[in-house]
C-alpha cells in the first residue's frame, strides 16, 4: 500500500483526483435522476423513511440508483481515495507517519459497504426488512462519523506542509543570516 500511497501523492495524480472528485461532487451526483434525496446523502434513515425515499423515486429512479450505486459510487471512493490518500501520504511531518495514509482507504471501505447495502435495498423493493435498512443507515452513519476525520487530518496536514514550505522558503531567501 505505501508504494500506492507514493503513487496518489504524485502531483498530476492528486490534481487528477482531485478534479474527478469535484466532478463527481458537483456535478455527477446531484444530477442523478432518481426524483429524491440520495440514501447516501441523509445521515441516517429508519426503515420507513428509507421506504418512504425509494418510493418516492419511482421505477426509474430506483433503476438509475441500483445502477449508479455500483457503479458511478464505487469509482466515487476510488477517486476520493486516491485523492486524501495522497495527499495526507505527502503531507505528513515525517516517514514514519505514513500510515496515516489508511484512514480515507477504512472510509473507502464503509462507503463501498454502504453502497452494496443499498444496492440491495433498491433491488428487492418492496421487499426490504427493516434489518436490511438498519445494516444500511449503520453504514451510512459510519461514513458520516469518518469523513470528516480523514477529510480535517487532510487539511490539518496540508496546512502544516504548507506552514512548513512557506519556513524553509523564507530561510533560503533570507540573504545574510547566519
Amino acid at each position: 500500500m505505501k508504494s500506492y500511497f507514493a503513487f496518489a501523492a504524485r502531483n498530476w495524480m492528486l490534481a487528477t483526483t482531485f478534479v474527478l472528485t469535484l466532478v463527481f461532487v458537483l456535478g455527477v451526483f446531484p444530477f442523478l435522476p432518481v426524483g429524491g434525496e440520495l440514501l447516501d446523502y441523509k445521515p441516517s434513515y429508519s426503515h420507513e423513511e428509507a421506504m418512504a425515499a425509494m418510493e418516492e423515486y419511482g421505477n426509474r429512479g430506483r433503476r438509475v440508483y441500483a445502477w449508479a450505486s455500483p457503479t458511478l459510487d464505487t469509482l466515487f471512493p476510488l477517486v476520493y481515495v486516491s485523492f486524501f490518500a495522497g495527499l495526507i501520504y505527502r503531507c505528513r511531518p515525517t516517514e514514519r507517519f505514513w500510515w496515516l495514509a489508511f484512514a480515507p482507504v477504512a472510509a473507502g471501505i464503509v462507503d463501498l459497504a454502504e453502497n452494496a447495502q443499498i444496492t440491495l435495498m433498491l433491488i428487492q423493493y418492496p421487499d426490504v426488512s427493516p434489518g436490511q435498512a438498519a445494516a444500511a443507515s449503520a453504514f451510512t452513519q459510519l461514513k458520516a462519523l469518518v469523513g470528516p476525520v480523514y477529510q480535517f487530518m487532510a487539511l490539518a496536514l496540508l496546512v502544516l506542509a504548507s506552514g512548513r514550505w512557506l519556513v524553509r522558503r523564507s530561510r533560503r531567501s533570507s540573504p545574510g543570516d547566519t
